[in-house]
């Protein structure tokens, strides 16, 4: 495993984890409920900065590596489903937006792993619908979290509610588009 920027900041996202989830499991009296959401809000926006900024440094430093390329998914879909967690605990979010959610996270991780076996990895490599799909859900994630309305014009709930249902069209729209990719290996039988 190699020591660089890149993967201490990865790991870094991987220890907020339990940070992240620990703020709402604080006794009731040491932080207002609206301080809660805004330090989960803020360890997220941490983690989630760090996802881009891992990746970023990866390639503008030259330090990419195999660790860090397996690494690094794990540490981002860990990230969203120990917060989609909370927030069906919070009744926040429906419980079947998060199983679409994390099960296509979990469908595409081993698509990708079994595409990797077979030398095609690249023909499942990450699309724009996936990145447009994970800058909804990470949004939506902060703005569910926050939960408190900004203004009377800005309610941050529906807002995200709005989001959530996109981010979930969008991972099954994606996880289509993968699929339909991986299909002619299948039936090469590779």
């Amino acid at each position: 495993m190699p020591l660089n920027i890149p993967n201490l900041l990865t790991w870094l996202r991987i220890l907020l984890i339990p940070v992240f989830a620990a703020v709402y499991y604080l006794p009731a009296e040491w932080l207002h409920p609206h301080l809660v959401n805004l330090t989960a809000t803020l360890v997220f926006a941490v983690a989630a900065v760090t996802d881009w900024l891992d990746g970023y440094l990866a390639r503008a430093l030259n330090q990419t590596s195999a660790f860090g390329a397996f690494l690094d998914p794990v540490a981002d879909k860990l990230m969203v489903a120990a917060a989609l967690i909370i927030l069906v605990k919070l009744d926040r979010v429906p419980a079947l937006i998060a199983l679409v959610i994390v099960g296509r996270e979990i469908t595409i991780s081993a698509l990708r792993e079994w595409m990797a076996g077979i030398g095609q990895r690249s023909s499942v490599a990450v699309s724009f619908i996936g990145k447009l799909k994970t800058t909804a859900q990470m949004v939506a994630i902060l703005l569910l979290l926050y939960h408190d309305p900004i203004s009377p014009v800005f309610d941050t709930h529906l807002w995200g509610i709005w989001l959530i249902y996109i981010a979930a069209i969008l991972t099954l729209w994606s996880m289509v588009y993968y699929l339909r990719k991986a299909v002619p290996q299948a039936l090469a039988g590779k």
